[in-house]
């Protein structure tokens, strides 16, 4: 990209999160991640230029010197930081602001420092065939484990799981019309069976958690707070042709519920792939892979490896995850310990790197806190640290990216194909994981996170876990009228 000839017409709008803006390229693989800021601050801006640059900046090295470190470098894109014309900016604010969801729309794209991350389009691949678009899908899976820590207060906590909690407590306040019964642990155990299970409840109900896209282009996902229900028979339209060649299923009529099976095979194969490991790392905390709120029925396991492969998109996530060993109510004190230390010392802010910069020194303070706690603001900031980590891990994003490829082509080097044995099986993808969405989590937002935990266990346990009328998805959901389908009539003459 030329910066000095920066175009606003070659770019559109791509999507949004709570504290950034993405536009992407019509042509190139690239995407330009701009900060916002609340509405009323449009005429000021909250930050100068120099700290617009350095928060992008730490954005950048959070990404690239402590959570690849972590995650594994193959899955991260970490980008670059960028100087925009300001004339650029703002004319991209004009064009973009009327594709805007109107709930986003409460905070502004910042026009004033030029500031940008840009980003390959992970959505848009840039090797494929001309005429197959990639399919890729976005998986926000959330928190994969149920907490151990001896400051958990209430027992529900250790025996459903954050996600399910948080679920009722979003139906309640009316954040979103039904509830999901996607479940994380059963994404999370390694199991095919409870993967597939998970994964059609995504479909099912995405919320934020599940989007498909095809060469680029938003094709499933869910409106927050919309009453739009999910159109299955528009997916299916857009799968059927990565999935009618091959097995001489061209010619042949593929059910829907057979052809969303092998969509989830393909994805349950790409999530458990690693480009080869060490096989299944079993869970060995027995008892605590399942949740309660979870309809997986456990009696419905069959066979399969109970655990993820050590090298998988999957376990790297949660074992980062699991660098949260106190639980927010064990954090919390940690938490004041450091803050009251800030008060009485403002400069050592710097030393103790509670905004950064997030280097080798950062992640060598994480990585080497003692298991006991000696009492210190050192052992403090040390768990404090490691409690954002493992919220940045647990709020990630998984894109993964497909390719179909025909029978007879070779391996390229680095490109992996997964073959499934089942009889009639899947076509074969070439297909890569990335993880997204790796922004470092503020210190200042712990004392929230501690009232929004008070909050979620309060409202489950006093609706004793039932939902209002209408809370849960309709009965005849959409994977029903696929099944159905598969029913046939047989009438014989007497």
């Amino acid at each position: 990209m030329e910066l000095d000839k920066m175009d606003e017409n070659e770019w559109k709008y791509h999507g949004e999160g709570n504290k950034s803006l993405v536009v992407s390229h019509v042509q190139l693989s690239r995407v330009l991640r701009l900060l916002k800021y609340p509405a009323e601050d449009s005429e000021n801006p909250p930050q100068t230029v120099e700290q617009a640059f350095r928060q992008v900046q730490n954005i950048v090295d959070f990404s690239s010197n402590v959570m690849s470190s972590l995650l594994g470098e193959k899955f991260i894109h970490s980008g670059e930081v960028v100087k925009l014309p300001l004339e650029f900016v703002r004319q991209l604010s004009i064009k973009v602001q009327h594709q805007r969801p109107g709930w986003r729309c409460d905070k502004v794209m910042d026009i004033y420092s030029g500031c940008a991350l840009c980003l390959p389009n992970l959505t848009s691949p840039g090797l494929h065939q001309p005429h197959t678009p990639p399919l890729c899908i976005e998986i926000k899976p959330k928190c994969g484990f149920l907490p151990y820590s001896k400051h958990v207060s209430r027992d529900i906590k250790t025996k459903v799981c954050r996600f399910c909690l948080h679920q009722h407590y979003k139906v309640a306040i009316g954040k979103w019309k039904s509830r999901s019964l996607y479940c994380p642990l059963d994404l999370f155990s390694g199991n095919r069976q409870r993967m597939h299970f998970a994964i059609r409840h995504l479909i099912e109900e995405p919320q934020n958690n599940f989007k498909i896209f095809k060469g680029g282009q938003c094709v499933y996902s869910s409106k927050e707070g919309s009453d739009d229900s999910m159109d299955l028979n528009s997916l299916l339209h857009h799968l059927r042709p990565y999935f009618l060649y091959g097995n001489n299923r061209i010619n042949s009529h593929m059910t829907s519920k057979a052809l969303l099976n092998d969509f989830i095979q393909v994805l349950v194969n790409a999530l458990l792939s690693g480009g080869g490991g060490d096989g299944g790392v079993t869970d060995r905390r027995e008892g605590r892979s399942f949740c309660e709120a979870s309809l997986f029925n456990k009696e419905r396991i069959r066979h399969g490896s109970q655990g993820l492969p050590s090298d998988s998109v999957l376990y790297r996530i949660r074992q980062t995850q699991m660098l949260d060993t106190q639980d927010i109510e064990g954090l919390y004190p940690l938490y004041r310990r450091v803050e009251q230390h800030l008060q009485d010392f403002p400069k050592e802010r710097t030393r103790l790197q509670m905004d950064g910069p997030y280097n080798e020194a950062f992640l060598e303070k994480l990585q080497k806190c003692p298991t006991e706690d000696d009492g210190s603001v050192e052992f403090a900031v040390a768990k404090v640290h490691q409690y954002r980590v493992a919220m940045t891990a647990k709020d990630c994003s998984i894109m993964v990216a497909l390719v179909p490829s025909s029978e007879e082509e070779e391996d390229d080097e680095g490109q992996r194909q997964l073959r499934d044995f089942l009889s009639p099986r899947p076509p074969a993808f070439s297909y890569s994981v990335s993880i997204l969405d790796l922004d470092p989590k503020p210190f200042d937002s712990i004392p929230r996170q501690l009232r929004l935990d008070q909050r979620i266990v309060s409202c489950y346990q006093r609706t004793g876990a039932a939902l209002p009328k209408g809370s849960l998805p309709p009965h005849s959901g959409i994977f029903t009228a696929a099944e159905r389908e598969d029913c046939t009539l047989l009438f014989h003459p007497v």
